[in-house]
C-alpha cells in the first residue's frame, strides 16, 4: 500500500509537517493581532513612522498566515482557525494595549525571533520530506524577516 499523500510525500510526514505549519499559523496569529494592537495604540514622536510600518507589518503577517494555512490544506490536512486554540498553540503571548514605540518594536523583535527559530526548523523537517514547497515558502520567509530583525533592531540601535 502506497503511503503517499495527493502531491507524493509521506504521509507520516506531511501529518508531521501540517502540525508544525499548525504551530506557526498560532504564533502568526498571535503576532498578527498584536502588530495591529501596536498600529492603533502607538503614540508618540515616532507615531507616524511606527503607525505605517506596523501596518506593513500586520499586513504581510495576514498574507503569510493565508499562505501557511493553504499550505496545510495541499498537504491534506485542516489549518486550526480560533485564538483558544492559537492561545494554547503559540509560543507568542498576546500583548497588553501598547502605546510605547520602543516597547512595541522590542516586542515585534521577540515576535520574530520566536517565528524564525519555528520555520528553521519547519525548513529541516521539509527538508527531510522532499517537501519543496513547504521549503520554499519557509525559505522566502526566512530571508525576508532576518532583514525585518536588522531593520526594527538598527531603529532600537542595537
Amino acid at each position: 500500500m502506497d503511503n503517499r499523500n495527493n502531491i507524493g510525500l509521506d504521509k507520516n510526514k506531511a501529518k508531521y509537517l501540517a502540525e508544525k505549519l499548525n504551530e506557526l499559523l498560532a504564533n502568526y496569529s498571535i503576532f498578527y493581532q498584536n502588530a495591529r494592537g501596536h498600529h492603533w495604540n502607538i503614540k508618540g514622536e515616532k507615531f507616524f513612522e511606527l503607525h505605517l510600518k506596523f501596518e506593513e507589518l500586520y499586513n504581510g503577517l495576514l498574507l503569510k498566515m493565508d499562505e501557511v494555512a493553504e499550505r496545510i490544506l495541499t498537504l491534506g490536512h485542516s489549518p486550526k482557525h480560533n485564538y483558544a486554540d492559537y492561545r494554547v498553540t503559540s509560543k507568542i503571548k498576546e500583548s497588553v494595549q501598547v502605546s510605547d514605540g520602543m516597547t512595541a518594536v522590542e516586542d515585534i523583535l521577540a515576535s520574530l525571533q520566536t517565528i524564525i527559530v519555528l520555520q528553521r526548523e519547519l525548513l529541516k523537517l521539509s527538508s527531510d520530506a522532499d517537501d519543496e514547497g513547504t521549503n520554499a515558502l519557509m525559505s522566502d520567509y526566512i530571508r525576508e524577516q532576518e532583514k525585518l530583525v536588522w531593520m526594527y533592531s538598527s531603529f532600537l540601535n542595537k
